[in-house]
């Protein structure tokens, strides 16, 4: 049993060299003072502190502190507010802009023009004052000078004393928010590539255009003699290996090894690989964000660490044909927990696929949460399962279920051990308890690697996903003369009776997590089974994060300026810039594609 009873809870903070981002609330008023302004202060005043209160009790930064609203001093009435208002958003690092009012204002006078910036208008339903009428011209405003803003109008009429915040307007308010500070957190911050093209897989040719002018991040490339260097000159904490050790001994308990006795590595060979592998993972974490103990040590380049909000591993094969594979790496830095305590995540890809490592990085950033990495590795039709084990399928998985699985990078959070109310869960890292990361290590195996796949050695996670448990799959995609897409499945984690999970499992590699993924099906191509989910998946990875965050993935997508080629989103869901209408309101996905064509990427 694993022994987490004095884990240390580490408290939220900011682990990059750049400051988290602010959402700035600009109250706009109808200017005309002699009795319209003056009537109208205090209830647009009103409106953004609302907003403020709203998103500071609902949505925390990924690394876990509450997020912080500026609010302009002064409502906004015209040309010199909105450039006070603008210049207070400069100073106080404001990235994300939501304008708000219950009545008519001055439109392309009181708007913002930072084009950089994601933006959203609330304007109030209300028949006393016309917000709706500033709202669309503000709108029309922002399409015309090439701006994209969100559109957040009530369906019901309030009545203009009512404060109140409309469900479905609180709705729309927070998906904005959380896509806008996903944009907005990955902007100057950087994806540390650690060694080049895995097995010539496609995401691993990490596109340093793409994340340049798409997400805002440089990259940075590092040798993976890196970790050799540093291992053998003893650049990373001593202390902190020893107590890791201890950690490892006591927490990860070692499962099948699944060679021939000829090719099993010898104890003293496993021994050193936990060592090996230890160690990899210090010096990965201090490449991403630095480490003053280095500093204290003598290595002060090698403290700095280099900004990275996201990584990747190359691995194959040059590395895993002679020293211990990164799975151990992987898969504990994805986790929200290690020897260190309960803590923030890392995001890092496995075999240096770097469009999955964003994909995870989306994920991560909108909930906080532990993000999957996995091969899609098969689609077990119902046919093919009742043939293989004679056990039918039904339920949400009567439609088939695709088989997640790779060698160890998916983190141990999805076991699915924690829970609320009873139903397991993913949680947002800062709510994993104590005991709940003591459950999750005791449901994880570490096998040794099959030698095969790696003759250097090393440890590969061995779980099953427990059911119930909504997720969403998403991939980018880079396709030339195009650009990226972007594409969403929403669906459940399923699980399979013993014998029969068994049964499929050993015919990959059951050493390795297992998560049986079935998409929800929509009765509309490419959503019409399980089968064609997979034949449509762009590429053979795909990144998982707990929740049906489809709508929040695409309303991110369109800050991004990145089109969506597939999904399983309801209609009602769906969330983007009120200018996407424009380029086809009868058929949103093909207008989603003109958009994004029309004003390329974002940071262009």
């Amino acid at each position: 049993m694993a022994n987490t009873a004095n884990m240390k809870v580490n408290a939220p903070s900011n682990r990059l060299r750049t400051a988290l981002p602010k959402i700035g609330i600009r109250p706009t008023i109808d200017g005309r003072y002699g009795g319209v302004r003056e009537s109208l202060e205090d209830q647009t005043m009103g409106m953004a502190r609302a907003v403020a209160a709203l998103i500071g009790e609902n949505i925390r930064h990924a690394a876990g502190q509450p997020v912080e609203c500026v609010i302009a001093d002064t409502c906004i009435g015209g040309l010199s507010e909105a450039a006070k208002c603008a210049e207070k958003f400069a100073r106080e690092g404001v990235g994300v802009s939501l304008t708000v009012t219950p009545c008519w204002c001055y439109g392309s006078e009181t708007m913002d023009t930072d084009p950089l910036t994601p933006k959203a208008i609330w304007g109030f339903n209300g028949t006393e004052r016309p917000g709706a009428v500033y709202l669309a011209a503000a709108l029309a405003g922002h399409a015309q000078k090439g701006l994209p803003a969100f559109g957040i109008y009530g369906r019901d009429v309030q009545d203009q004393g009512d404060a109140s915040i409309p469900a479905d307007v609180r709705e729309k308010l927070l998906r904005f928010a959380r896509a806008g500070l996903t944009a907005a957190t990955m902007r100057g911050t950087s994806y540390l590539a650690m060694g080049n093209v895995s097995m010539g897989i496609a995401g691993s040719i990490v596109d340093q255009d793409f994340f340049q002018s798409y997400l805002g991040m440089r990259v940075m490339t590092v040798d993976m003699s890196e970790f050799v260097r540093r291992m053998e000159r003893g650049i990373y904490d001593k202390e902190e290996f020893a107590r890791a050790l201890a950690w490892v001994k006591g927490n990860c308990p070692e499962g099948e090894d699944p060679n021939k006795p000829e090719k099993q590595r010898t104890r003293q060979q496993k021994d050193k690989d936990w060592e090996v592998c230890i160690q990899m993972a210090q010096i990965a974490r201090d490449m991403m964000i630095g480490n003053p103990r280095l500093a204290e040590m003598g290595f002060k380049e090698e403290a700095e660490g280099n900004n990275a909000l996201a990584a990747g591993f190359q691995g194959q094969r040059q590395w895993t044909d002679h020293f211990p594979n990164g799975d151990f790496m992987e898969a504990v830095l994805n986790t929200s927990f290690d020897w260190n305590g309960i803590r923030q995540p890392y995001i890092v890809a496995t075999e240096n696929d770097s469009l999955n490592g964003a994909t995870m990085l989306f994920g991560h950033l909108l909930t906080g949460q532990a993000q999957m990495f996995s091969d899609v590795r098969t689609y077990w039709s119902p046919e093919a399962v009742k043939r293989v084990t004679g056990h039918a399928l039904s339920g949400k998985a009567e439609g088939g279920i695709l088989h997640l699985i790779n060698s160890g990078p998916s983190a141990l959070d999805w076991t699915g051990c924690q829970a609320v109310g009873g139903a397991p869960v993913v949680k947002p890292w800062w709510d994993v308890s104590r005991e709940e990361a003591g459950q999750c290590l005791d449901a994880t195996l570490w096998c040794a690697s099959d030698a095969g796949y790696f003759p250097g050695g090393g440890w590969s996670t061995d779980f099953e996903t427990r059911e119930g448990m909504p997720v969403t799959m998403a991939r980018l995609n880079l396709v030339k003369g195009l650009g990226p897409v972007l594409q969403i499945a929403e669906g459940w984690t399923v699980q399979l009776p013993g014998q029969v999970h068994e049964a499929l499992d050993a015919r990959t590699n059951p050493t390795w997590p297992t998560t049986w993924f079935a998409p929800v099906l929509t009765g509309s191509y490419p959503f019409v089974d399980g089968y064609t989910v997979m034949n449509n998946w762009g590429a053979n990875h795909g990144a998982v994060c707990f929740g049906h965050i489809g709508s929040d993935l695409i309303a991110l997508a369109s800050i991004l300026r990145i089109p969506v080629d597939m999904h399983n989103v309801p209609e009602e869901r769906i969330f983007r810039p009120s200018v996407w209408s424009r380029f086809g309101a009868l058929g949103p996905q093909g207008a989603d594609y003109r958009a994004c064509a029309n004003y390329g990427p974002l940071y262009k």
